[in-house]
């Protein structure tokens, strides 16, 4: 008998699950999802389909029991997840959830082995707290780092999904600090009050707008002031554009309003926290200022040295070192742009009111030219700030008199529930000696009125501490 009629004699390769076969150590050695032949039993090929899906169920189902790494592309009202596990191979094949029931997926499908990556985007904090309550671990990635997704040729979620995934599985995904509750807060309304501002800023161009047109003189003063309100009423103009004008009268109405209620609220913040107040003494700070890079910054223990600061502020020159070949640019403005404006904002009060700053200017001015100089002022100025807050020092170039008015003005605009029970004298006070400054001031000069007694300082006799390097040293 031929070999080929043997074979044709031999009953039929039936195929079955390994994990009923009693070779089921061989039949995993050489592949998972291969099946042990079984000539006693015999099955009909709808059965058999239903056995290797079956099979592969089970098997998907085993491999998600272990660590699994999931990407997630957040839309509007939905996301895509897909999850993959060390090497690389898929565990959790592309699923939209809606937002909607985002809550029983993560309930059902999630574990504490879990890890889970997402981008930036305006519902990511929400996103994060909700994912942490399921998942071992949470990433947030900025966008503009993660290449693979931003220039990519052909993409689409479950491919952006995908590549989250297997970067995160791999370990080549930087993660961004994820503030704390108070300090989103915190920025939500520093943004709430930018938004106010814009607001009104619009609003007064279009009123502008309306003199250039019409060739008309403004009132003295500012324009927009309310005593000013019937001079706009009584102009001759079409009842399309009066219409117009009304609703601008209106609007910036309406933004000042909100732009003072926020400031009043940031005002109180500065007053009741300790670090937030440390940074109004500084040349150039206001309220407004040292609340913005407060939010901005959060934690300081974050940042090793002050270069890092800087780094995340984008006020650091742009590199090149290769070979043969170094350059140096102009600043990167890669990080986070309320703190770089808010720090040249800061810088362009204090090259224009202090001593140090204005003699700083005028040295770099010349070399510079004025617009940057003020940049390199303003990073000299987070440099500072990074010194007061890290280490708990006073600018070495704080004036005593001038903080001490700073303090007087905060504690007048806070009022007494603020300042809990303390005169405003008192207030300023306690807030000079938190800093280790002022202890020789015995009044402050409040314009045209008498100077205002200064209760003695609690510091007065005690060394200060000794200086040390960088822009904010304890005053000598």
């Amino acid at each position: 008998m031929g070999s080929s009629e043997k074979i044709r004699n031999q009953p039929a390769p039936v195929f079955d699950c390994p994990f009923e076969s009693a070779k089921l150590g061989e039949a995993q050695s050489l592949s998972p999802h291969l099946c042990v032949i079984q000539p006693s039993q015999k099955r009909n090929v709808p059965d058999l389909i239903w056995r290797v899906s079956q099979n592969d169920q089970e098997y998907t189902s085993m491999k998600e029991k272990g660590k699994r790494y999931i990407g997630l592309d957040v839309h509007k009202h939905y996301l895509v997840a897909l999850g993959v596990d060390g090497n690389l191979e898929v565990v959790m094949p592309a699923r939209r959830v809606e937002l909607s029931n985002l809550a029983s997926w993560l309930k059902k499908h999630l574990t504490r082995q879990d890890e889970v990556v997402l981008e930036m985007t305006t519902n990511t904090w929400q996103l994060y707290d909700e994912l942490s309550e399921y998942a071992g671990a949470v990433t947030v990635v900025h966008p503009p780092h993660v290449a693979l997704i931003t220039r990519s040729q052909v993409m689409n979620d479950k491919i952006a999904a995908s590549i989250l995934a297997r970067l995160l599985a791999k370990g080549l995904l930087v993660g961004i600090w994820v503030p704390p509750q108070e300090i989103r807060e915190l920025r939500g309304l520093v943004a709430q009050r930018q938004k106010m501002t814009r607001l009104a800023t619009q609003a007064k161009n279009r009123l502008h707008a309306v003199i250039q047109r019409h060739h008309l003189k403004p009132p003295a003063g500012n324009p927009f002031a309310k005593t000013n309100n019937g001079w706009w009423q009584a102009l001759t103009l079409g009842k399309l554009e009066k219409m117009n004008l009304q609703s601008d009268l209106e609007t910036l109405q309406f933004a000042e309003q909100q732009e003072a209620r926020l400031q009043a609220e940031m005002t109180g913040i500065a007053a009741e926290d300790e670090e937030i107040g440390r940074l109004l003494h500084i040349a150039g700070f206001g309220v407004i200022s040292a609340v913005t890079v407060y939010a901005a910054i959060g934690d300081i223990r974050r940042f090793a040295e002050a270069k890092k600061l800087v780094g995340y502020a984008g006020l650091g020159a742009r590199v090149h070192d290769s070979g043969l070949t170094t350059r140096t640019g102009k600043i990167t403005k890669a990080g986070r742009r309320d703190l770089r404006v808010a720090l040249v904002e800061a810088a362009h009060v204090a090259a224009n009111s202090h001593p140090h700053w204005q003699a700083e200017l005028a040295r770099l001015q010349p070399r510079l030219g004025y617009n940057k100089a003020i940049v390199a002022i303003a990073r000299k100025l987070l440099i500072t700030v990074w010194h007061v807050l890290a280490r708990k020092v006073a600018d070495r170039f704080a004036e005593p008199e001038k903080v001490s008015k700073k303090m007087l003005h905060l504690a007048y605009e806070v009022g007494k529930e603020k300042r809990a029970g303390k005169t405003a004298a008192q207030f300023a006070r306690e807030r000079m000696d938190a800093l280790g400054i002022g202890q020789e001031l015995t009044s402050i000069p409040w314009g045209a009125k008498k100077p205002i007694p200064l209760p003695p300082s609690k510091l007065k006799g005690e060394r200060c501490p000794e200086p040390v390097e960088g822009s904010a040293v304890p005053n000598q």
